[in-house]
């Protein structure tokens, strides 16, 4: 079959279609999205304004429509942090199913990180044992370990890329005391809610999610996005944080001038370097692999387990 997801992410919507067999491979057919950033689109009381509600609605029309256009036969939707932290978030909701007729599903945090945990543990396979998953979007930090396709434990922390640098890291550069700041809170949040993780058997392997941890990874050497996503990509946390010294120095403009880094993503780099190194230091990770697949990859493949035979 033909299936169309719409993610609607704290940084990005984004609709992938892909040619979808249960026991098979996705394969991506077409993609599109936009960086709309919701999360900059929120009010001081934590709205989600006006102008980010109607953006929101129109590109979903615009996905919506390109569907149709590659012949999907089903399409869903789903919205993460941006929303579900938003108190109006049911209205944005309400005003995408008024001018759409269609459900965007809100995820629960621990539900991003299962599915996001699902789309790792498919992509690596069992021989990879235990696995523990890091996984860094704009809005929430998703954080799960397990040696099945359900992890033992899931967690979900407002530690995203953009939530940080939103309210962290101001100023271009932002300063040496603001980014001690963001350091200290981003390290006391993980440490009080990392028990279960560390107390768990030691994993077989540690994987990385997400934009931001590919672009992590890449400013630190990993190969670029045009050698194919079967490279092996690494992030050691050493070399992250020689990196980090360095772009806590930089403006955004300079920042996006790294290789990997696109002009979108340049304003948030530093703060999910930040939450990159705190999570592998606390969690005692000197290395981990990046994963081509995310939560995106985990909806389809949940979807494609409970198509009928």
């Amino acid at each position: 079959m033909r299936l169309g997801v719409i993610d609607v992410g704290s940084n990005t919507v984004h609709v992938l279609i892909v040619d979808a067999y249960r026991g098979a491979h996705p394969l991506p057919a077409s993609s599109h999205k936009i960086a709309l950033r919701l999360s900059e689109h929120v009010t001081d009381d934590g709205l989600i304004a006006d102008a980010g509600r109607d953006a929101l609605v129109t590109f979903v029309g615009e996905c919506i429509e390109l569907a149709e256009e590659k012949g999907a036969e089903s399409l869903v939707g789903f919205a993460t942090s941006a929303i579900r932290d938003a108190p109006n978030g049911d209205d944005v909701l309400a005003a995408v199913h008024a001018a759409h007729d269609i459900d965007l599903r809100v995820m629960a945090g621990d539900d991003e990180a299962r599915h996001t945990f699902l789309a790792a543990r498919r992509w690596f396979g069992w021989s990879s044992g235990t696995l523990l998953m890091i996984d860094i979007g704009g809005g929430s930090l998703e954080l799960a370990i397990g040696m099945d396709e359900d992890p033992d434990v899931a967690i979900s922390l407002q530690l995203g890329a953009g939530r940080i640098t939103r309210d962290w890291l101001p100023g271009d550069p932002p300063s040496k005391d603001a980014i001690r700041a963001a350091r200290k809170y981003v390290r006391a949040e993980i440490a009080a809610a990392a028990r279960p993780l560390i107390k768990h058997t030691d994993a077989n392997r540690v994987v990385g999610t997400s934009k931001t941890m590919r672009s992590l990874a890449r400013i630190c050497g990993a190969a670029p996005s045009r050698e194919g996503p079967y490279v092996t990509r690494l992030l050691e946390r050493e070399r992250l944080t020689e990196e980090m010294g360095k772009i806590a120095r930089m403006t955004v403009a300079e920042r996006a001038g790294l290789p990997g880094v696109s002009a979108a993503r340049a304003p948030q780099l530093l703060g999910g370097a930040i939450v990159a190194e705190a999570a592998m230091d606390l969690l005692g990770v000197d290395s981990l692999e990046i994963c081509p697949w995310a939560m995106r990859e985990g909806v389809i493949l949940r979807v494609l387990d409970h198509l009928d035979t």
